[in-house]
């Protein structure tokens, strides 16, 4: 209202000295202090008693709803809320209720197949891979020079049981000195 600033109240406070005089001085700002105190206290007391009237009449409350109406970050969080909440609250009669767990049960078959699926690929992989190693484990071998291991000899066939040989008639018996002529040769070829 009156905007009174320091020069101002320099020159008011001149002006009263000389009219008033250094006398009386103290005394004049003595009332115009009380004066001042009860104007501030009637103020405080016209604006009590106006919001006393306010809130009788609900105008706060107005004003709170407005703001909050007004506010862009609760504004959202409400939405959200109330979005929320009709999402969550299906009457499972109703249509979207039937529909909901329509969905859900050919979620849950997409996810059981997807499963056999994944089990069903990681054993032909494992299959795959094993069939790889035994590849390679043949191949390994076959460049590998084979290792000579003695063969057993099969077992020798008997020969059929000869048969007594007929007598020869006797033969001539050499002599001594012949006899002996063939064991040297006979054990010398031998040595």
């Amino acid at each position: 209202m009156f905007d009174l600033g320091g020069s101002e109240l320099l020159v008011v406070g001149v002006v009263a000295l000389i009219v008033v005089g250094p006398k009386d001085l103290p005394m004049l700002f003595r009332k115009v202090g009380q004066f001042v105190g009860k104007a501030r206290g009637m103020a405080r007391e016209f604006s009590r008693a106006m919001e006393d009237a306010a809130d009788e009449a609900g105008v706060k409350e107005t004003a709170k709803s407005l703001k909050n109406i007004t506010n862009p970050k609760q504004m959202g969080l409400d939405a959200v809320k109330d979005a929320t909440s009709a999402l969550t609250n299906i009457d499972p009669d109703s249509e979207t209720g039937k529909l909901a767990a329509e969905r859900k049960d050919a979620a849950d078959k997409i996810h059981e197949a997807t499963a056999k699926k994944a089990l069903e690929r990681k054993a032909a992989e494992e299959a795959a891979k094993q069939a790889e190693a035994e590849v390679a484990k043949s191949t390994e071998d076959a460049a590998k020079p084979a290792k000579k291991v003695p063969a057993k000899k099969p077992a020798a066939k008997k020969a059929p049981a000869k048969k007594p040989a007929a007598k020869k008639p006797a033969a001539k018996k050499a002599t001594t000195k012949t006899a002996t002529k063939t064991a040297t040769k006979k054990s010398g070829s031998k040595a």
